[in-house]
């Protein structure tokens, strides 16, 4: 990373992200100090995606991870970057519980889901419009469901990968489900950056982030070893399968079937009366 000259203006910008192996892995350049940023100075924060949801309905950070269901209640004061989306390519958040159940069960139980903006959530009402729910932080939905506080879970993160050693069932993968009815990627979360910090800085920032990600694709293991400190138990194995899940060529660039499928989530939550229609802006 170049050293800005000492007479030469810093400007800092704030990127807010969650604090599990998937986002690790895509700032990793970033945070890592390997890609030169000029005078950009990027300070990373880490909350889990349901606070960052929150946060961004104020506009708090410059630029900051969030649910795509999120975004349609931000859309006025963020656009969508084109890098750094995560999808479900025929996987995605899994509902998972004690023991089978079938949809009507489900609506007779108690969900616990990671917040009511995530796109988990938002998929699961798509698929299951009526159902008693209870929000708990998503770290903490597998103790849920084992100790039978809840009847099911809806587990985003890598509780996908770590369910069934807990004995637990699924019931449901809202990815799978998703691909049946739109032969697209299920599209959960991407980084949105705040439309007043101008064109100028807006395409420097986004090359930046694209940069980065190839940057981690580039160097796997390097990227890899770093995301191991926020994958939460996971072995190195799993780990390095669930950010080839959430961080692949979509997350590089969303391309037309990305595009096409964060539209097609709109129109079918509007239809349903889960969502006012949403304008979409993608940064050039």
């Amino acid at each position: 990373m170049r050293t800005p000259d000492a007479n030469m203006p810093v400007t800092e910008i704030r990127v807010a992200h969650s604090p599990d192996s998937d986002d690790a892995f895509m700032f990793y350049g970033l945070a890592s100090g390997k890609l030169d940023t000029g005078d950009l100075r990027f300070i990373h924060i880490l909350e889990d995606i349901e606070t960052l949801n929150r946060k961004a309905l104020a506009g708090e950070y410059e630029i900051t991870a969030i649910s795509f269901h999120a975004y349609a209640h931000l859309y006025a004061r963020y656009a969508l970057l084109p890098h750094g989306a995560s999808m479900g390519d025929r996987y995605g958040p899994l509902v998972v519980a004690r023991r089978p159940l079938g949809p009507e069960e489900l609506s007779l139980g108690t969900i616990a889901v990671p917040g009511t903006l995530t796109t988990a959530f938002l998929a699961l009402r798509l698929f299951l419009p009526d159902f008693q729910y209870r929000v708990l932080p998503f770290d903490r939905i597998l103790e849920a469901v084992v100790t039978g506080a809840v009847d099911a879970g809806l587990l985003i993160h890598e509780g996908q990968l770590t369910y069934a050693s807990l004995g637990l069932h699924k019931v449901l993968d809202l990815g799978e489900w998703w691909d049946q009815q739109t032969n697209l990627p299920l599209p959960l979360g991407g980084n949105a950056i705040r439309k007043d910090l101008g064109a100028g800085l807006i395409s420097r920032v986004s090359r930046l982030l694209k940069d980065s990600i190839a940057y981690g694709l580039d160097h796997r293991q390097e990227a890899l070893a770093h995301s191991l400190k926020f994958a939460r138990g996971l072995s190195e194995a799993l780990a390095d399968r669930f950010v080839g899940m959430y961080v692949n060529e979509l997350t590089l660039d969303y391309g037309d079937r990305g595009r096409r499928a964060v539209h097609r989530l709109f129109e079918m939550a509007h239809r349903k009366g889960l969502l006012p229609p949403v304008p979409v802006e993608f940064v050039d």
